[in-house]
């Protein structure tokens, strides 16, 4: 019943097209052509004067949660109203035997733009079809045009053979006993931070699951995503050319148990936000600063405040999109996700401010850009 309510309202809102002059967080939100955008996980890229939209494209029904089309992507001059630009990286044919083939698992696609190549280029987590979440990789296309369409180039297991900054010696040799240790226990999440699982994955690459790109002032990109089953960010330096890892890498909060990473600069210094790790279900976010990309990260307080806030206003974080033309200002950009009907899956697109050090998000029926010209955000609540 909720989803025939929520896609009437869609086609209400499609039928008289106005221009959208607000963002209303987690409320029906048309493209062009009237349909609910479906770029779910998304990434977003400032390019010439535009905003390129990328996520997920969902379907209906549980089939929805693996890739059955591939990559959205959508443009936009102003953040509000979104122009549909079809399909940025399509999957191979069911039965091609492909990475990307029809059914895996493609999520939290982010694009970038290398000015040394001219290359816009593109990574995504991916899991290969059938076989659940195990193989654990992230991958990545690279197009001429922003809008595409993507070649897919490769997918990896990062940090083949290469230990962590700052592992030490002693780290490196696996402890007796360390696989019967039992999760969770204090004894087991010391044997993580000391490496229980990057050893056992030092040989094949290291696990790389929920993801965002980040391009720091100096032209150098990174790729964060969730490892260690989960427990482990891992922080991955790319190559000049963004398409491959250079060998270095770092952790962080190690057993943590954090993903859904998204990352910003402020005032030289690098603040993280993520979820815990519950599934479909939303949870408490978290947030991290450090005055290094390399860290160490200092963990913060949940941003979110008021009602709602111990779930994100039931959603899950996904990037921070930096305001062109605005110092200091970046969107939080999330998902309300809905597993048993993927294509209805909501946004949840808010101001993040600061307290200091701390980022802060308030929940907002409705507000526009004009509030990072504010010394705080205006915004009507019934939450």
């Amino acid at each position: 019943m909720k989803y025939a309510l929520f896609f009437g309202l869609l086609a209400l809102a499609g039928a008289t097209q106005a221009q959208r002059t607000a963002f209303e967080p987690g409320q029906p939100w048309p493209d062009n052509k009237g349909t609910h955008l479906n770029a779910h996980g998304a990434g977003a890229l400032y390019d010439h004067g535009r905003y390129y939209l990328f996520g997920e494209h969902k379907i209906a029904g549980p089939q929805g949660n693996s890739a059955q089309v591939g990559v959205h992507c959508y443009s936009s001059k102003d953040l509000y109203n979104w122009q549909d630009e079809g399909i940025a990286l399509a999957v191979a044919p069911a039965g091609s035997g492909a990475e990307l083939e029809q059914g895996c698992v493609l999520e939290r696609p982010k694009v970038v733009f290398n000015q040394k190549t001219g290359k816009y280029v593109m990574w995504f987590h991916l899991e290969l079809k059938g076989q659940g979440y195990a193989a654990a990789r992230t991958a990545v296309a690279v197009s001429d045009r922003a809008t595409g369409p993507y070649r897919y180039v490769r997918s990896y297991r990062p940090g083949a053979g290469q230990w962590p900054l700052g592992f030490q010696e002693a780290w490196k040799q696996p402890i007796p006993g360390e696989k019967d240790l039992k999760w969770w226990t204090p004894e087991w999440r010391t044997a993580v931070t000391e490496g229980l699982f990057v050893r056992r994955d030092f040989a094949p690459g290291q696990m790389a699951r929920d993801m965002t790109i980040f391009v720091d002032d100096d032209g150098k990109a990174y790729n964060i995503h969730s490892s260690e089953e989960n427990l482990t960010l891992h922080l991955t330096e790319l190559t000049d050319d963004y398409q491959g890892f250079t060998g270095r890498w770092n952790t962080i909060a190690p057993a943590g148990h954090n993903e859904a990473p998204a990352l910003c600069k402020k005032d030289g210094k690098y603040y993280l936000i993520t979820s815990g790790c519950t599934g479909w279900d939303p949870n408490a976010a978290r947030s991290f600063v450090a005055a290094s990309i390399w860290g160490p990260w200092r963990a913060l307080d949940n941003p979110a405040t008021g009602p709602q806030a111990n779930i994100t206003y039931n959603s899950q974080s996904t990037y921070l999109l930096p305001v062109a033309g605005k110092k200091d200002a970046f969107i939080f950009m999330a998902d309300r996700w809905t597993p048993k009907n993927p294509i209805a899956g909501g946004y949840i697109w808010l101001p993040l401010t600061f307290e200091g050090d701390q980022p802060r998000l308030r929940w907002a029926d409705r507000w526009d850009l004009s509030v990072f010209d504010q010394p705080k955000p205006k915004a009507t609540t019934t939450q």
